[in-house]
Parts: structure tokens; C-alpha cells; sequence
């Protein structure tokens, strides 16, 4: 939320209690310091032997990437009521806007902004915190309302969807130009589906489902996404013709 220490103590705080919770102990072998430096004994702590069992206890990482958010410190600041707040949830609080201002652009909903450049900040944390082990992008996709006065067309002119995929695929090439050891990424989602939390108000699908007949009709980011794949297998191809070439004459 801001530079102070306190706000960016409390940002390791957050990605440690939501984030590394589930990624040190397998890779690192135990518990994130942030989580340890609050919760003290109410962590367990793994022997020697479980250790050992956890090295190498998986293939990739999956990071599933929507929206990014600001966060203000709750350890020595006052904060409203809230997801996050509490000691043993890290003590922070997250928020979409500062002073006022967006983090990204915004969307129909709240809990929902634009910000393509999280999704390289956040390749870039998984690469240097866990040595680069191979990361597949699990979920990204724009989430749509399910307003009944959208006429079909309004709702298969999902121009808004297209720009978000291209600047967050954009994005991701740039962390991986980086270093980033990705080998693959997964949108969110093919369909129109329901959704865990918002059951079948938010549409995330390349696809229009129509709920009372289960029609599905491609939405323009359909065909979109499926160029976007041709052109990038003629590049890849092109590229292979061009080193099978270059090492024929060498």
C-alpha cells in the first residue's frame, strides 16, 4: 500500500500465509520464516527424514494468475474487518485501489482489476524463490457478468477478453525471456462454467453457454485464441527448418 517497512513486511507476510504456505515445505523443506515468526510453535516442524522425503516432491509448479492487489500492514496499524487480518492469517490487509486509485484498469467487478504486469512479477517471484523449477500457468482468463439484458451478440464481442489475454501471454514471454522456466499455460477456460464462489454470475469462457438450453457458441476470443496458436506453430516450425538449415551447413 505503500514504501513504508511495515507495509512491505506485511506484503512477505501475505505471499507467505496464501502463497509459499504450500511451496516451502515440499521444496524447501520447511514453513516460510514470515509464517514461523508469527505462528512460533503452532507450526510443525518436519524431521530430518520427512526432509528428505519432500526433496524433489514434484514434477512443476502451477500458478493460476487473474488480478494482483495492494497490501497494508495489520500488525501495527489499525484495518477494517476483513479476510487476512487476524494473527494467524498474517496480519494484512488487501486492496484492488490506493488513495483511491485502481491498480489496473477496472472491471465490472471489485475484486477484479486489470494488471498484466503481475502476471511477469509473479513468474519471476516463483522462478527465483524456488530455483527455477519448471512452472506451468494452471489459470488466467477475464471474467464477464452474466447480465440478462446482453443481447448474444453483446455477449459474443468479448473484445475485452482478447485484449486481456494478449497483454497477460505478452507479459508472461517477458518473464520468460527472463529466464522463467515455463513450459505451458492453460486459460481459464474454455466454457462458460460455475464458478466455485460465484456460481453462474461470472462467465469466463471462450464459449457461450446458454444455461436454460446448454447451447455453446464461440465467442470472438475463440477464434482469436485459436490464430494466435496456428501462427505461434508456423513460428515454431519455421524456427526448426531454419536450425535444421543452419546445422546441415556447419
Amino acid at each position: 500500500m505503500s514504501n513504508s517497512t511495515a507495509d512491505k513486511l506485511a506484503t512477505e507476510r501475505a505471499r507467505s500465509f496464501t502463497f509459499n504456505w504450500f511451496l516451502d515445505p515440499i521444496i524447501l523443506g520447511k514453513y516460510p520464516t514470515e509464517m514461523e515468526n508469527v505462528l512460533g510453535s503452532l507450526l510443525p516442524k518436519f524431521s530430518s527424514n520427512e526432509k528428505e522425503k519432500l526433496k524433489k516432491g514434484l514434477d512443476f509448479i502451477g500458478v493460476n494468475y487473474y488480478t494482483a492487489f495492494y497490501v497494508q500492514d495489520c500488525m501495527y496499524s489499525a484495518c477494517k474487518s476483513g479476510p487476512g487480518i487476524s494473527r494467524t492469517e498474517g496480519s494484512y490487509m488487501k486492496s484492488g485501489e490506493k488513495n483511491g486509485v485502481a491498480i489496473g484498469e477496472p472491471s465490472p467487478f471489485s475484486w477484479f482489476n486489470i494488471y498484466p504486469e503481475g502476471m511477469e512479477k509473479a513468474v519471476t517471484y516463483v522462478r527465483d524463490r524456488y530455483n527455477n523449477t519448471p512452472m506451468f500457468i494452471t489459470e488466467n482468463g477475464y471474467p464477464e457478468q452474466d447480465d440478462p439484458n446482453f443481447t448474444l451478440e453483446e455477449h459474443l464481442n468479448d473484445f475485452k477478453r482478447i485484449k486481456y489475454m494478449v497483454d497477460h501471454i505478452e507479459a508472461l514471454l517477458a518473464a520468460i525471456r527472463k529466464g522463467a522456466n515455463v513450459r505451458g499455460y492453460f486459460t481459464w477456460s474454455l466454457l462458460d462454467s460455475f464458478e466455485w464462489i460465484y456460481g453462474y454470475t461470472v462467465r469466463y469462457g471462450f464459449h457461450h453457454v446458454d444455461y436454460a438450453t446448454l447451447k455453446r457458441t464461440p465467442r470472438l476470443s475463440a477464434s482469436w485464441y485459436k490464430q494466435f496458436l496456428v501462427k505461434y506453430k508456423e513460428t515454431f516450425l519455421l524456427g526448426m527448418t531454419r536450425q535444421e538449415k543452419l546445422v546441415q551447413h556447419t
